[in-house]
């Protein structure tokens, strides 16, 4: 399974994103839950990058693992952009769990700490 969290700050601005785990949806390169959050998780990260100018810190390993974090020096441009890209995150990862819901688990943590 799947499992994909969102943290927001106490203003319940979205933070950070943890993602890990693979659906067993179908056999690997044959995926399309693991592929939809992949693509999802990426565009997202390459977007702030590219679109925003906000360079996260990334880490990454096995097991489909990713971890997003955002910096805390951004402009209130950036910040707003931000939010609006991982409001998309939020709507695509949500959408999967409920389409999958036995291949993903999504989560909000509120007003917690980045993993």
């Amino acid at each position: 399974m799947i499992r994909a969290a969102l943290w927001t700050d106490k203003e319940h601005r979205f933070i950070a994103w943890e993602i890990s785990g693979h659906s067993g949806y179908a056999d690997a390169g044959s995926d399309i839950v693991c592929s939809a959050v992949s693509v999802l998780a990426i565009t997202c990260l390459n977007s702030l990058e590219s679109v925003c100018g906000i360079h996260p810190t990334v880490a990454g390993g096995e097991d489909g693992y990713l971890k997003v974090s955002l910096p805390k020096d951004m402009t209130e441009a950036q910040r707003h952009d931000a939010q609006v890209i991982l409001c998309t995150l939020r709507q695509g990862l949500r959408d999967l769990a409920e389409s999958y819901p036995k291949f993903v688990q999504f989560s909000i943590v509120n007003g917690g700490k980045q993993p």
